[in-house]
């Protein structure tokens, strides 16, 4: 019976102790693999032109998850007149910010945390669809209003 007993304990303290190593160290995403926890720097200054951004390919970002262990993903992004535009892509995390729109975002290796709004203003929408065929070759912008595929974010 001791036997059973300390396989149980010796799993569970090792599950504990690669959650945390995962909480120090953050598990970033890679590509198309989501992560958890985002690591970097944590800038808490507001930020007042997001124009920076476009230097960017692809950013990361974490939302929070029911079940509170971080679910991150890596998408592509805009800045529109000096706004930050996230392009919404992707079942679990567009969830997650439904329930919360408190997300962790990583550029470079700086973190800012923020709050994110979808996109519901036509005219809004158009001029990020602009901004993105202009940063991304591949990007078609469409020619009807589409709501919830952009988020913009937000100083907390």
């Amino acid at each position: 019976m001791k036997t059973p007993l300390r396989v149980v304990g010796v799993l569970v303290v090792g599950l504990a102790l690669v959650l945390v190593a995962w909480r120090i160290t953050g598990l970033n995403p890679r590509g198309p693999r989501p992560g958890l926890w985002l690591s970097g720097t944590l800038v808490t200054t507001p930020v007042t032109d997001w124009s920076f951004v476009d230097g960017y390919q692809t950013i990361e970002v974490q939302t929070n998850t029911w079940y509170l262990i971080p679910h991150s993903v890596t998408i592509w992004c805009v800045s529109h007149e000096n706004h930050l535009y996230l392009q919404t892509v992707g079942k679990m995390w567009k969830r997650n910010v439904d329930r919360d729109p408190h997300v962790r975002i990583k550029v470079g290796n700086q973190l800012y945390d923020r709050t994110v709004v979808y996109v519901s203003d036509p005219a809004e929408f158009f001029g990020v669809e602009e901004s993105m065929a202009k940063k991304y070759a591949r990007w078609t912008p469409d020619k009807d209003f589409l709501p919830n595929t952009f988020l913009r974010v937000m100083d907390n």
